[in-house]
């Protein structure tokens, strides 16, 4: 599994709940820019019309080989997920007041999949604590590496 983008806002901005696999639908050019690396999912999120599945705002750069049938960089594009998970993730949706992102882009056997992640939002003070927690971490860490090397 080779992983092309990751998004690591998410964790700071959401509170993971459930993450899926799933995979996504794309044009002949496109894949061939995401094995470049050319691929952010930084501000893209995911949304469920007529029972399909779709991601909102990825952006996929253009091929640079490519010719006048190159893609257009940030269409919508369907994600490939079986239906009852699909109508569960909506039901989910409606009811908790929780919202799908892409958490990562990655090539797995030769095909192209995106983790989503149903997510919840978190509050400033929860950010604020996740940092003071790490922070303490961090400090933890840097006492312990401090004290074994004398």
């Amino acid at each position: 599994m080779k992983v092309i983008a990751n998004n690591k806002k998410v964790s700071h901005d959401y509170f993971i709940l459930d993450t899926y696999e799933c995979g996504i639908v794309l044009f002949g050019t496109e894949i061939k820019s995401i094995r470049l690396g050319k691929v952010a999912i930084n501000d893209s999120f995911c949304r469920i019309k007529q029972g399909e599945l779709f991601a909102i705002n990825m952006n996929i750069s253009k091929y640079a080989f490519g010719n006048l049938f190159n893609h257009d960089e940030t269409r919508e594009r369907k994600l490939l997920m079986a239906k009852h998970e699909i109508l569960k993730l909506d039901l989910k949706l409606k009811q908790e007041g929780t919202t799908l992102v892409p958490t990562k882009v990655y090539l797995k056997d030769g095909f192209c999949k995106v983790e989503i992640a149903l997510c919840k939002g978190k509050k400033l003070y929860d950010k604020r604590s996740d940092q003071k927690e790490a922070d303490t971490k961090r400090r933890m860490e840097k006492v312990f590496k401090n004290f074994s090397s004398n």
